[in-house]
């Protein structure tokens, strides 16, 4: 299970694992006027604020800077992303899966392909909200927002359909993967921005949009391992 565990440390080491202080997907505005987009902030020592960016290659933690609590002027969240359904669309397909399936449907896919069931979860979050008729403004559709070209290359012939949408969307994710050496989180980059986007800047694009999708990802795959561990520490404290 190499992959899974290559992923899991990639994005873990990313963003640490701290709920307390965890603000994923920021833009904070200093009172000097200087804008940073971060992936969290924590406070520290001294009444300061260490502020995390989103990495521009593998080397997060190095990645930040502290400032004095009282430069930050304001910060504004990232919105998630609304995901409009076509009424042509839902009327040609099936109904929306339960949560049972699409997990069934993404621990089935992520086993094919070697990736952690819980990152396909949070990337198909990140992009559709879990809707299968979601349709983007530049024509992505489905759970994983597959672009008509994307979806022709790997062999899914209607990307309405949730099986399908997924085997496609976590193929083209394996695809990444490999071509970014196991690095998730250039792999995720470049599942919304493009390799072409993500090999010009030899990280993670600074687009606006792309780093706030990344910390999105990251934000939800935490949430479920925490779950997850939460959970586990719960029943064995249960059992004893």
């Amino acid at each position: 299970m190499r992959r899974i565990s290559l992923t899991l440390g990639v994005l873990l080491a990313t963003v640490s694992i701290a709920p307390a202080s965890l603000h994923a997907a920021e833009h904070v505005t200093l009172r000097n006027g200087f804008e940073i987009d971060c992936a969290r902030r924590e406070a520290i020592e001294g009444d300061r604020v260490r502020i995390f960016m989103l990495p521009a290659s593998q080397g997060a933690e190095a990645s930040y800077m502290d400032v004095a609590a009282d430069a930050v002027a304001r910060v504004e969240a990232f919105p998630d992303p609304v995901f409009p359904i076509t009424p042509a669309a839902k009327s040609a397909t099936p109904a929306e899966t339960t949560p049972a399936e699409l997990n069934t449907m993404l621990a089935r896919a992520g086993a094919q392909h070697n990736i952690d069931a819980d990152l396909l979860a949070s990337v198909v979050k990140a992009e559709s909200g879990g809707r299968v008729f979601a349709v983007s403004s530049t024509g992505a559709r489905g759970l994983m927002q597959l672009m008509p070209g994307t979806a022709s290359d790997m062999g899914v012939k209607d990307a309405f359909r949730p099986e399908q949408n997924i085997s496609g969307g976590t193929a083209y994710l394996d695809q990444l993967l490999v071509r970014y050496h196991d690095n998730a989180t250039l792999a995720i980059a470049a599942y919304n921005a493009g390799p072409g986007a993500v090999d010009k800047y030899h990280g993670v694009p600074p687009y606006r949009e792309t780093r706030a999708y990344v910390a999105r990802v990251i934000r939800e795959f935490n949430r479920r391992k925490l779950a997850a561990a939460t959970s586990a520490r719960s029943e064995i404290a249960g059992i004893n």
